[in-house]
């Protein structure tokens, strides 16, 4: 097969880990950087051109869009699928999981477990919005911050306010979530390929921080998730459809609650913590289900 994946640096390790799998099952692999792609947009005949020359045969994509691009990378991966070239995640999938409101709305709508969530535009309307999620302590996050940033807990409604006033001097749109102690700086990030779990892992925040991301000087080690937890994955997974997902879980006396979504996982963290290939399950689900003509939207959305 000839694959393509969709990331800007080849160099960083889930890019590395997901070409070594492919060339060792005897794979062609392309490296494309999304923000060098420039298309031709006309009817039956949809053109993505890279670097000088027309990119065409390939047998699947592997999108790896950082946030930051995530506008431009999907048009990039629905330019893929009018071809009828299969995408393990369809660019409808990854715009979902991208924006927080839409994807707990999404959620929500089918039951899943979530933190008391409350949004709202105009500064009249702060005090009910944090009675919404009970009051203090909560988390106040912005809707486009990754991998930890643009998130705030706010132990007291004075400093909550202070936070809420600062992001609307930046004209950002945020969520206030109610604060979860019971989980004690623990999130249970759960790694979905092709409706299974396959691996799972705790990250802990570092002493003096709340939020547990790796990035943020979290630790991880491996666990075993209970069926609860494993079927609100499974299910997050799917209403956003992702064939591959990050799912993020807090642990809660009402049971397994969602935190995000993730369109593009990492795989460091996990395949260390858990020791196993996920690069290889991803590409044997590659393997298993690209097929021409096969994407779910075929550029719709």
């Amino acid at each position: 097969m000839k694959i393509g994946i969709l990331s800007r640096n080849r160099h960083l390790y889930s890019t590395r880990r997901l070409i070594e799998a492919a060339e060792a099952r005897g794979h062609k692999v392309q490296v494309i950087d999304v923000l060098r792609c420039y298309m031709k947009i006309q009817p039956h005949q949809p053109e993505i051109w890279y670097r000088g020359r027309k990119l065409e045969g390939f047998d699947a994509v592997i999108p790896r869009i950082g946030a930051s691009v995530t506008f431009y990378g999907t048009a990039v991966v629905r330019q893929f699928e009018m071809q009828g070239v299969y995408t393990l995640n369809e660019s409808v999938a990854i715009t979902r999981a991208r924006d927080k409101l839409r994807a707990l709305q999404l959620l929500a709508r089918k039951g899943v477990g979530l933190p008391r969530t409350g949004f709202a535009h105009a500064p009249d309307d702060t005090e009910g919005v944090m009675q919404l999620v009970g009051g203090a302590p909560m988390v106040i996050k912005l809707i486009e911050g990754t991998q930890g940033q643009g998130v705030v807990l706010a132990e007291t409604a004075n400093a909550a306010s202070s936070v809420i006033e600062a992001f609307r001097g930046l004209d950002a749109y945020f969520l206030v979530q109610e604060f979860v102690g019971e989980a004690r700086g623990s999130d249970i990030r759960c790694f979905v390929v092709g409706g299974e779990v396959v691996a799972a892992m705790q990250r802990t925040a570092c002493e003096g921080e709340f939020r547990s991301n790796l990035h943020r000087g979290g630790s991880a080690t491996p666990m075993e998730i209970t069926p609860a937890e494993r079927r609100t994955a499974l299910r997050a997974a799917r209403i956003m459809g992702l064939n591959v997902a990050g799912v993020d879980l807090l642990r809660s006396k009402s049971g397994p609650m969602v935190m995000e979504v993730n369109s593009s996982p990492g795989l460091e963290g996990i395949e260390a913590a858990s020791g196993i290939d996920i690069a290889g399950a991803i590409i044997g689900f590659v393997e298993a289900n690209a097929r021409p003509g096969r994407t779910k939207t075929k550029g719709r959305g």
